[in-house]
Parts: structure tokens; sequence; C-alpha cells
């Protein structure tokens, strides 16, 4: 198990084997299109004890409760183990905790955040544990959620870069595009945001280059950090026996550049934590230049010699796009299931209201 220093980031040092037992943690979620605010709930709650087991759960389970997830079960089970807090990944974990399930695997608690995840009939999914006080809340991470993301690829919107104000039209559709049916507004508006020196400190690993380690540079947008980027680093930390890989992230007006549209998705904060939550990275260059110099290398002490460009195939064709393309189709099948919905509730309001007109007649409605 890679470790990446999660432990030695947070300073906290871990006692020896006869001081106690190990303190074993239990997360669960559909993780699905994985952000720095998931990698930070999953880094609090690894900082409550020393192992950290992380459920994730199944396409059907999440369709069921949910709607339909963007990415598959096999591609989330991969993205929560790349982040560098998890110690261990339990596929197909039930929607609902139980004490059963805490217990299956030795955990002493679960760890959620500050806000409640309900069942398809409404029920708290944590209700059990919470009864048994073994359920333990973490911060939430304001600036982010998967309903905002969603919102700036539908809404083709420049809003969320940096160096640009959040427009009222694309506040207005996150907040009705957000609303559940209880009236609760989950919007975290990007503005919210700050990118502090604290929190790159809690992602880091805070680890120079040691002698004997291969230092190999990547750059690029990361955007929307998925699993095509894991695949990619994961064969690019293979390259050595000793890697530490130290990842580029260009500006966002150089994304804009080069991608168009309303690229990057996320802009430069957000992308800087969420590959530094990768266990597959040692470094973060915030605003890596597009072209890369010598100056460049000589900074982190590359060698000398020239002819050392590597093109590493990832194995894995997702895209950006592609994952834009994936909410397109699921958000035009949820509308065109609540428009059937709609229609079958007009037409049987329709029904009765003839029926009522003409009492004498019976109507035979099939719906």
């Amino acid at each position: 198990m890679i470790r990446n220093g999660h432990g030695e980031a947070s300073g906290a040092k871990r006692p020896g084997p006869r001081a106690r037992r190990a303190v074993r943690v239990w997360c669960d979620g559909c993780y699905d299109m994985v952000h720095y605010g998931h990698s930070n709930q999953l880094r609090q709650a690894r900082a409550m004890g020393d192992h950290l087991i992380v459920g994730v759960h199944t396409d059907e389970e999440i369709a069921k409760h949910k709607g339909p997830p963007v990415f598959t079960q096999e591609e989330r089970y991969k993205m929560v183990q790349a982040i560098k807090w998890v110690d261990e990944v339990v596929p197909a974990a039930p929607y609902v905790t139980t004490l059963e399930t805490l217990d299956k695997y030795n955990c002493d608690f679960c760890v959620h955040g500050n806000d409640i995840t309900l069942t398809v009939d409404g029920r708290d999914t944590y209700e059990e544990v919470k009864q048994a006080g073994r359920y333990r809340e973490c911060k939430r991470t304001q600036g982010v959620s998967t309903t905002d993301l969603v919102g700036r690829m539908l809404l083709v919107t420049k809003a969320h870069h940096s160096s640009q104000e959040m427009s009222s039209e694309y506040r207005e559709y996150a907040d009705s595009f957000g609303k559940c049916p209880g009236g609760r507004n989950p919007w975290t508006g990007v503005s919210q945001f700050l990118q502090t020196s604290q929190k790159i400190i809690q992602f880091a690993s805070g680890k120079e280059p040691q002698p004997g380690e291969t230092v190999i540079y990547v750059a690029g947008a990361f955007d929307l950090f998925h699993i095509g980027h894991v695949d990619f680093l994961e064969k690019v930390y293979g390259l050595a026996e000793r890697p530490y890989v130290i990842a580029g992230l260009h500006f966002d007006q150089e994304v804009n550049h080069y991608k168009g549209k309303n690229y990057p998705i996320m802009n430069l904060h957000e992308r800087t934590l969420s590959v530094l939550a990768c266990r597959y990275v040692s470094e973060v260059v915030i605003g890596a230049p597009y072209s890369v110099t010598a100056e460049l290398l000589d900074h982190f002490k590359e060698p000398k010699r020239r002819g050392i460009f590597c093109q590493v195939d990832s194995g894995n064709d997702l895209t950006t796009d592609l994952i834009v393309q994936r909410i397109i189709k699921n958000r035009l099948e949820y509308e065109a299931r609540n428009q059937k919905k709609e229609a079958k509730e007009l037409a049987f309001q329709e029904a009765m209201r003839r029926q009522e007109a003409q009492p004498e007649r019976e109507i035979d409605c099939d719906f």
C-alpha cells in the first residue's frame, strides 16, 4: 500500500504497536465524479484513526436511490483507491450503513460529512450507527459540489474560472438545478472557495526529492480529475523504482486557449487540490508553463542532458469531453423520464375532469 506521505503531511506521529490498538475508520458513498471535496472528507476521516476503509456503492444501488451515476462502479472503485488517504476499498458496499457492516470490517466508527444522506424512501442511511454512538462527522468542503460541476458543464459558462466573476444566470441556474424535494439547496458557490496555504499544506505530502529518487515531470490541464488521469499517472509512477512525480498544471486562460469552450471546468485552485490528493503525485507546479523549458527542469534538479522526453500510453481513452457527454446523456434521460411522468399525470387529470363532467359515461384509462 502506497502511503505517499499522508501521515507525515499532517505532522502526526503514529504510536508503536504496543501503545494502543489501531483505530479503523469506515467511510462510504457513491463517489461519482470524485472531486477535492470527496478527497478532503477522506483526509479528515483518515486523521481520526489509523486505517481508513472506504465502501463504494454499486451502479444498481445508486440508480435506485439517486439516479444513474456518471461513472461505472469499476471506475469509481479505482478513483477512490487512488486517493492517498485511503488504505482499503470495499466494492459493492450497502447503501445503508449498519453495525453489521462496521463489525464485518472491524471498524470502530464511520465518518460522514455534515449533510444528510437519505434512501429512496426518505430514511437516514446512518440512523442505526448514529443511535449506537459509532458515527462521527467531518466538515463539508465549501465551494464545490457535484451539482455545481454538472451545472458548469451544462450551462457552458466560464464564470468558474479563477479570474472571472460568477454571473447571476449561473447562480440562478445552479440554485434551481440543485433543489431537492425538501427545498434544501446544496449550492456552495465557487466564490466561497478560498485557496489558502493551509489547505495546500493539508493536501501536500511535504516531501522533497530524496537521493536515489527519479524525478518525473508531467504537465497538463488535469481538468475534472478522472480515471483517465489516474491510469496515466499510475503508468508514470511505474516508470521508476523510486519515482518522484511532479505534475504541472496550466493556468485557466492557457487551458481555455488550447481547449476552447468553457474549459477548464475546474479552475486552477480546484485542479491543484484534486491532483495533490492522488497517491501517485509527489508535488504540483501551480500555473506551469505550456512549454517545458530548460529552466523549469533545472529548477527541479533534473539531469542537464536532453532527449529525456517519454510518451506514456495510459491505456484509457476517457477525456473531459467524454465526461461532459455522459453528463448530458444522463441529464437528458432524467428530463425525459420526468416529462413522461408529467405527461401521464396530465392525461390522468384530464381524464378525471372528463369523468366528473360526464358521470354517466365510463372512461377506461390505462395509465
